[in-house]
């Protein structure tokens, strides 16, 4: 036994392979620990806290994973596993099998990002795309006259989604997904796109819409009593539309009109100092 090697092998890189390895490694031994694991850690790193005491578990692991990843002794070998061993007590001989990286080991992190996103293991599908159900004649006719007079381009979608919104008081779901279509892009930028701004609308509205400022200076104005007004008159409740679609309520946060507070505006024309019995009157006013 006196050609004893001077170096360990310890497999796992866990709380108690770490501290295995730095009181070997303290001691003067070559350490060579070997995980199946991106990074030293283990399980106890996947935890928030721990028993019984609910100590913080990385702010007990973390000191421990730095001095093994800085101790000079310490050879660490990530993602890689046993394999053969041969040999007697002291003299062991290991065939450690390590798994393709495609990576630049000296300036890996141990993040875990190239596994996640490795192309060879996370095989990319396109699936095709299913046709799409076809849109009302009317709809049709809005969609394709809205891109014409656009050029077709991507680049012009704001333009092209205000002309539909105009023309159909509201943005279809399923024309959205014709357009996507017809212009190559994808419809979640579409979405993004129609969800943004207030000016959209993807549900229909009446054939007039109301708004109400709810601004500061409407509000403490008395502009709550008018909505509560309206929603009895109209029954139904902000960015709602009546049964017969005639009126849409909504609120909004500002008109521009402060000074003449509490404000409204139906289809764009603004009233000023609205008192709750002006309702009516405004409201049968709208043909």
């Amino acid at each position: 036994m006196s050609d004893k090697k001077g170096s360990a092998l310890i497999v796992g890189g866990g709380i108690g392979g770490m501290q295995a390895a730095l009181d070997l490694a303290e001691s003067g031994f070559k350490v060579h620990m070997v995980t199946k694991d991106p990074s030293i850690g283990g399980i106890m790193s996947m935890l928030d806290k721990t028993f019984p005491t609910g100590d913080c578990a990385m702010c007990m692991i973390s000191p421990k994973m730095v001095e093994v990843g800085r101790h000079p002794n310490i050879n660490i070998m990530t993602m890689s596993e046993l394999g053969e061993v041969s040999g007697e007590p002291g003299n062991f001989k290991v065939k450690i099998k390590h798994k393709a990286r495609s990576i630049d080991q000296t300036k890996c992190t141990g993040c875990g990002e190239c596994t996640r996103h490795c192309p060879v293991r996370n095989i990319i599908q396109i699936p095709e795309r299913a046709p799409l159900p076809e849109l009302k004649p009317e709809w049709r006719q809005v969609l394709e006259e809205s891109m014409e007079s656009n050029q077709r381009s991507a680049s012009a979608l704001i333009a092209i989604l205000q002309e539909i919104n105009a023309r159909l008081k509201y943005l279809p779901r399923l024309a959205l997904s014709h357009l996507a279509r017809s212009l190559d892009i994808p419809e979640s930028h579409v979405l993004s796109v129609a969800t943004f701004y207030n000016a959209f609308s993807l549900t229909p509205v009446g054939r007039h819409i109301i708004e109400v400022c709810s601004g500061t200076a409407c509000h403490v104005k008395g502009s709550k009593r008018l909505i509560d007004r309206l929603r009895e008159e109209l029954k139904i409740e902000p960015g709602q539309t009546t049964r017969d679609e005639r009126f849409t309520l909504r609120t909004v946060n500002c008109i521009g009109c402060c000074a003449l507070a509490p404000a409204l505006r139906v289809d764009g024309e603004v009233f000023g100092y609205v008192k709750v019995s002006d309702l009516p009157s405004i409201l049968k006013d709208q043909a």
